[in-house]
């Protein structure tokens, strides 16, 4: 049975909306419009899609299984004509990111300069935030986060290689209060924390002995979800910290901070740039996720991998 795909839309966008109204002011149509196409499919089809009453719009039982199997076959094929469409010409158009704060300078810096120049067309909204959420929900396009974190059905490409995590403490601390030499002594020592927002537990230690992963909650004396003032307080020999290896070493080279217990701090995987896993990319995000595939393959590192 050959079937206008023209009211195939007309009955999606009234799903959708749940009002003839709302759908007609989507496409640009008129009530009398929309409610003329929705019959005309019903009548092609021989089957009520919709009930009306003077009161509300909802779907049969056979409006919704025809709109569960052809609302996402329709959004690929509409995907599909977009990416066909925009092949021959340079993307455009505004690409959102949310990237956690840790993550920063992975994502910008070098990777976001070049990818800009190289296509000027598109405008990056850099939403630099430790919130979990749903990025599509939430209208980004992309994060970028540790792989560990990143959800199973998320797609990812590595931004950095390996990545550690080191407890460190200004000399002058050391001096006076002792070096901690194994996680389980951190509780006699004055801890500097960090936690994503103030109504959320303060960030448990991780470490790993003989192949077991385990973590400690230091209690810290001073939380903080400032990296900076972190990194500031604990060289003024307020405490000692935990972060990321990368954030610390201007520091340890300084002989500002010291490391500790590295033997219980192994590498594990660092920052991907993540997205929802769909089959045709919008060219904007089709052209970053290139890019940083392009640079990661330059550096030496795996191009992408399933998250989870």
């Amino acid at each position: 049975m050959a079937i206008d795909l023209k009211l195939v839309s007309v009955f999606l966008a009234v799903a959708d909306a749940k009002s003839f109204r709302g759908a007609a002011e989507r496409l640009g149509l008129t009530h009398s419009a929309v409610s003329q196409a929705i019959r005309r499919m019903e009548d092609r089809m021989g089957v009520t899609l919709i009930q009306r009453t003077t009161r509300s719009v909802s779907l049969t039982e056979a409006g919704m299984r025809l709109y569960e199997r052809v609302g996402p076959a329709v959004a690929e094929v509409e995907l599909a004509l977009d990416d066909a469409q925009d092949r021959g010409s340079q993307p455009t158009g505004l690409l959102r990111l949310a990237v956690s704060s840790i993550a920063e300078r992975f994502i910008s810096g070098p990777l976001l300069a070049s990818f800009t120049h190289a296509y000027p067309g598109v405008q990056v909204d850099v939403n630099i935030t430790d919130e979990e959420f749903d990025i599509v929900a939430e209208g980004y396009d992309a994060g970028v986060r540790l792989g560990e974190v990143i959800e199973q059905d998320m797609i990812a490409v590595p931004v950095s290689g390996d990545q550690r995590q080191l407890v460190v403490a200004a000399p002058s601390y050391l001096e006076r209060f002792g070096r901690p030499a194994n996680p389980s002594e951190l509780s006699r020592h004055c801890c500097i924390g960090w936690r994503p927002a103030p109504d959320v537990a303060p960030y448990r230690w991780e470490f790993e002995e003989n192949g077991r992963e385990f973590d400690v909650a230091v209690n810290p004396r001073i939380t903080t979800n400032d990296m900076g003032v972190m990194v500031r307080t604990a060289c003024a020999g307020g405490g000692v910290t935990f972060g990321m290896e990368e954030t610390f070493r201007p520091y340890l080279d300084r002989g500002e901070l010291v490391s500790l217990m590295e033997d219980y701090l192994p590498p594990f995987p660092g920052f991907f740039l993540y997205f929802a896993d769909r089959r045709n990319l919008p060219p904007k995000l089709r052209a970053l996720v290139d890019h940083v595939r392009y640079r990661s393959d330059r550096n030496g590192n795996e191009t992408s991998f399933e998250a989870g």
